[in-house]
């Protein structure tokens, strides 16, 4: 006799995404602090990022949580959010300042003012949102090789 087998397609429940976000009031904010939640987040990432990859998001995360906690006079944020399959960060950060970022024009002599270069070199899709109190910048760092840009381990 032939017991006929039935089976089910069950969907594998889609694990919560990765994100992180924080607050700070003028002063209080600590870059140290910010690259360290970056590390901390992209370790329970799968699959793991490269290690240039990593340092590539801590790069760009200090920079804009510097030009937010240096440049606006009110509180701040951070958000971090890994995109599906680990394919890139996206970093967000708020502050009350209404100036744009600017990229200050190149001088090799001059200490300081590179840091929106380096984020534009290593990230994409850089976004500037204004609000009734401020402006969110975000942007988005590969950390993939099925991504553009510099983000991914090279040889």
């Amino acid at each position: 006799m032939d017991i006929p087998l039935r089976t089910r397609a069950t969907a594998q429940p889609r694990p919560a995404p990765l994100r992180y976000s924080r607050s700070w009031s003028t002063g209080v904010t600590s870059i140290g602090d910010a690259r360290d939640a970056v590390a901390a987040l992209l370790s329970r990432a799968r699959p793991a990022p490269a290690r240039r990859a990593v340092q590539d998001a801590q790069l760009v995360v200090s920079e804009l949580v510097t030009n937010a906690a240096k440049h606006a006079p009110g509180p701040c944020a951070l958000r971090l959010e890994l995109l599906p399959r680990a394919a890139a960060l996206r970093i967000t950060v708020t502050d009350t300042s209404v100036d744009p970022p600017r990229r200050r024009p190149p001088d090799p002599g001059r200490v300081g003012g590179h840091g929106l270069h380096l984020v534009t070199m290593i990230s994409r899709d850089l976004e500037v949102t204004w609000l009734s109190h401020g402006k969110r910048v975000t942007v988005t760092v590969p950390l993939t090789d099925g991504e553009s840009g510099p983000a991914v381990s090279r040889p």
